[in-house]
């Protein structure tokens, strides 16, 4: 038995303490698991949380972008208006600009047509 209780001996004393320290650093990975677990966690709420904030903020501008598009449509819509009426106002002042040359042709057709008729009636007289 003394053989039996020398193996028993020499393997408590080898493998119990490798047993021991194996557990012990099973117990600190484990702790680091729950840690590291615990920390991604907490990245990914917050990922989530930026994520929501991301989607608002992304609704939010495309809330703006659509009010100023529209606004931007209205203001092209009355400029168009404004640049027809300024159009429409041109033509009227050239067709009254036109008139004017025809007008000054006529007069002066008319005062060469009166001193025509005064010749002729010299002449006839």
């Amino acid at each position: 038995m003394d053989i039996k209780e020398a193996i028993r001996s020499a393997i408590k004393e080898l493998i119990v303490p490798e047993l021991d320290r194996i557990r012990e650093e099973n117990r600190e990975i484990r702790a680091t698991l729950v840690l590291t677990n615990k920390r991604l966690d907490d990245v990914n709420t917050h990922l989530a949380d930026q994520s929501r904030r991301i989607d608002a903020i992304r609704e939010e501008m495309g809330q703006r972008i659509d009010a100023v598009r529209e606004e931007l449509v209205q203001m092209i819509q009355e400029t168009n208006k404004r640049i027809d009426e300024t159009n429409r106002r041109i033509d009227r002042l050239y067709e009254v600009i036109v008139r004017r040359d025809e007008h000054s042709l006529l007069e002066q057709r008319v005062a060469n047509l009166e001193r025509d008729v005064a010749e002729l009636k010299r002449k006839v007289a």
